[in-house]
């Protein structure tokens, strides 16, 4: 019977959830949490240890935490390395990439994933590993454990793995030659490409080209000490009765605060609504998250010309890119109409 070792994160591996993410690295034998769905879901495979680790711990400790996974695995039977799903909670999207690209270089056994499409987490390791298309939510577990079985499936009976469309998983970036059932030649299915094209048709180019979002590089800015600078958070930091009604994940809407007459934001003043931490530090002293005193100290001392009488917040815990950059699109021309010279981005 082939071995298979789980990863999942302090909330699923049931010690805790946000004030448990720093915790260290846990291996325990048997199934924990999800564990106990994959040994249902794989073929003739005991899931024979599930390995927790906080995501705090993990994101902060990585070189640490990544190294007392490999020991702890090391003399273990293991035909494959799996880990999550991570859904869309992107410090656990990361930590699942990071400790499957360890065990993939250091063991040499396969490994697979889940993240959704909004995780940072995807975009970083998809080319270095199979991961699956994961849903957004943890309601979407049972789906995702299914499909990370099929490919894990596949690969421990030695099979060959489905294209990304056939299988679900994040495009690799390889390209295989292949020969089609129906074996129409190549330039029988460009004129169809392009009949379909002029006639304004949908069809699927066989050559998909990525679509590169890249942001130029602001020029610098050239005299500090005269220029306006504003200061933008992500990390929820509101007056108390949240007047915006921000939402504490997955967020549509955004903020603007005036701070001109403010030194320094005041705990039971402001608070964070922010649902990816812990929120005692930030409540007790928003200016950790929002650092109105520290660039008021700048700017009596010269340092910066002045700090902008706004600052405007949201949250970044599950936001969507599209939501981003649509929030993004309504806050520039306000900044653009102050003459604001330069932004602050404080995340957590």
């Amino acid at each position: 019977m082939k071995k298979a070792i789980v990863y999942v994160n302090q909330f699923f591996g049931q010690i805790g959830g946000e004030d448990k993410a720093g915790a260290e690295p846990e291996i325990h034998e048997g199934q924990i949490g999800p564990a106990m769905q994959f040994a249902k879901e794989l073929d003739d495979t005991e899931v024979t240890h599930t390995i927790i680790c906080g995501d705090n711990y993990m994101g902060s400790n990585t070189e640490e935490a990544v190294a007392t996974i490999l020991g702890m695995l090391e003399g273990k039977e293991m035909d494959i390395f799996l880990a999550g799903p991570a859904f869309q909670a992107g410090r656990y999207g990361v930590a699942c990439g990071t400790i499957c690209k360890a065990v993939k270089e250091k063991f040499g056994v396969p490994v697979v994933t889940s993240i959704n499409e909004e995780n940072p987490g995807a975009e970083m390791f998809k080319k270095d590993m199979y991961i699956l298309r994961g849903g957004n939510i943890a309601s979407k577990m049972k789906k995702d454990v299914k499909a990370m079985a099929v490919v894990a499936n596949k690969l421990l009976k030695g099979e060959a793995v489905g294209s990304a469309d056939e299988d679900g998983y994040f495009a690799r970036g390889i390209r295989h030659q292949v020969w089609l059932e129906d074996g129409k030649p190549a330039s029988e299915r460009m004129i169809d490409m392009l009949v379909k094209k002029l006639n304004g048709e949908p069809f699927q180019t066989e050559l998909p080209i990525p679509k590169l979002d890249r942001v130029p590089i602001a020029p610098a800015i050239k005299d500090l000490s005269k220029a306006k600078i504003a200061l933008l958070n992500t990390g929820g930091i509101v007056p108390v009765d949240n007047p915006d009604r921000i939402q504490s994940a997955s967020a549509t809407r955004w903020g603007k605060y005036d701070i001109s007459g403010t030194e320094a934001l005041k705990g039971g003043e402001y608070k964070t609504i922010h649902a990816g931490f812990d929120p005692a530090a930030a409540d007790a002293d928003p200016n950790v998250i929002t650092p109105v005193d520290a660039l008021k100290v700048l700017e009596k001392e010269g340092v910066i010309g002045s700090l902008h009488s706004y600052f405007y917040t949201t949250v970044g815990t599950g936001t969507t890119e599209a939501e981003a950059a649509r929030m993004a699109r309504e806050i520039i021309p306000l900044l653009q109409e102050d003459h604001v010279d330069g932004v602050i981005m404080v995340s957590t």
